[in-house]
């Protein structure tokens, strides 16, 4: 009988987090997210400096295993940054990762109400460094104890 208890409860548990995930997939931070990286996907221009900052990264990565010494290694560093800064200046782009961070925000927030609601001592990785506390952790804690949490 307590097997049988405890299968429902499984059961119920596994609806319940179907049932939030579908909430998230519906949600505001969710269509904004799949309409930004639609709308990176479609405009022509951001793909291009997507394609030529690709191209270049992996240029640098070939000329950085030789490091100073390669004779390109200057102005490949330089024309990499200049490609990274003109990406990440893109409007597209920069909409992009607002919406990413829209979702994750939502995502943490989810985590730690789940996290809290189990118990005060759970420790919730969170992807947002604005969620800051002792049971909050932005990933693995080196502090100690530093930060607040217990390490014990």
């Amino acid at each position: 009988m307590n097997k049988m208890f405890a299968t429902y409860q499984s059961i119920e548990v596994l609806d319940l987090a179907d049932e939030l995930s579908e909430m998230i997939n519906q949600s505001e931070a969710m269509a904004d997210y799949h309409s930004a990286k639609r709308a990176t996907f479609e405009n022509k221009d951001t793909q291009e400096k997507i394609k030529k900052f690709a191209a270049m990264k992996e240029r640098f990565d070939e000329v950085q295993r030789f490091g100073r010494y390669h004779p390109d290694y200057k102005e490949t560093n330089r024309e990499t940054r200049r490609l990274k800064r003109e990406l990440d200046m893109d409007e597209v782009i920069i909409t992009y990762r607002q919406a990413e961070m829209q979702v994750q925000s939502l995502l943490d927030q989810v985590g730690i109400m789940i996290g809290e609601s189990v118990s005060e001592q759970v420790k919730v990785p969170v992807g947002n460094p604005f969620f800051e506390g002792k049971r909050r952790h932005g990933g693995g804690c080196s502090t100690g104890g530093g930060c607040g949490c217990s390490t014990g």
